[in-house]
């Protein structure tokens, strides 16, 4: 670990928060042995364990399957969507307001970009919807790749971008870095305070995502709305992580640690580094966790994080 446990962090983490890609899967997008055990040895010590992704629900199944963690929510999506693997059971799901889908999905498509929108539609078989199918070709762009991957998870409607489902939760576009960064800032100026925007690398395709969701919406607000209703504060939570859409997360949670092949911001932001998703990383997690456990329980939270 380039980074000792922060002496501020006083609480008994109750709750382990952890990311998918580039965190608990690595840099082949397998879960190794060794992280499966370090999550058991933190289950098995009573702290819960809960996923929070930008994937979709159904693509993070078999992680959660993997596991074990029969216990606890997903949050997908980046937070837009929280669903109950037991039962596939919605929790919560973002919502758009009236208007605002119709002109971002207008905005993307002029801007010479093909929109994917997600709906809540595991149980009717397909996750997502996109115009068209016909750049789903091997050696295209990430979003030829992506189609040709999901195509059979697709909905495809050609006016999607005119009359787009009812119940869209979050969407996304995909192209070159400085296109989506150009696509964010357009779209952040364009609806002020009406969206979650950002933009990432996509850890399973040659190109950048410009990932879009409701004002508001990120991981963190989906892991606080499961953490009270089981009675655990921000301050007793550990969220590990290694992109830009665990930032609200690693810096809201008691306990922020970035993974060591994060971002520059993320580890910039969390109070603990660790190793990479290749090497330690979630077992040094795990020992930090379990470390916590010591500790006498506080008198109340913690100080407010940075910002």
């Amino acid at each position: 670990m380039e980074n000792e446990t922060p002496a501020r962090v006083a609480a008994r983490i109750r709750l382990l928060v952890a990311d998918v890609d580039g965190t608990l899967a690595n840099s082949r997008h397998e879960v190794a042995e060794a992280t499966c055990r370090a999550i058991a040895r933190v289950r098995a010590a009573g702290v819960r364990v809960m996923l929070a992704t930008g994937r979709r629900y159904r693509d993070t199944l078999p992680i959660h399957e993997r596991l074990g963690i029969d216990d606890a929510p997903l949050v997908t999506a980046s937070g837009a969507l929280v669903k109950r693997p037991v039962d596939h059971a919605t929790l919560w799901k973002a919502d758009f307001a009236p208007g605002v889908l119709e002109g971002v999905l207008a905005r993307i498509v002029a801007a010479g970009h093909e929109p994917v929108v997600y709906t809540d539609s595991f149980a009717a078989g397909h996750d997502f919807h996109c115009r068209s199918l016909a750049a789903a070709a091997p050696g295209g762009g990430g979003l030829a790749e992506y189609l040709h991957r999901n195509r059979h998870l697709a909905d495809v409607r050609p006016d999607l971008d005119r009359a787009p489902p009812g119940g869209a939760f979050a969407g996304f576009a995909m192209g070159p870095r400085e296109a989506m960064l150009a696509l964010e800032a357009d779209l952040a100026a364009a609806f002020p305070g009406a969206l979650s925007v950002h933009v990432i690398k996509s850890p399973r395709y040659r190109e950048w995502l410009c990932e879009i969701a409701p004002a508001g919406i990120t991981k963190w607000s989906g892991v606080t709305a499961v953490a009270a209703g089981w009675g655990i504060a921000a301050h007793e939570i550990c969220a590990v992580g290694d992109d830009v859409n665990d930032l609200p997360m690693i810096r809201g949670a008691g306990l922020g640690v970035a993974m060591g092949n994060a971002a520059d911001e993320v580890r910039e932001a969390a109070d603990v580094v660790v190793g990479t998703h290749d090497d330690s990383g979630i077992t040094d997690v795990a020992d930090i966790v379990l470390a916590s456990l010591a500790q006498p329980a506080p008198l109340g939270a913690a100080a407010p994080r940075r910002g």
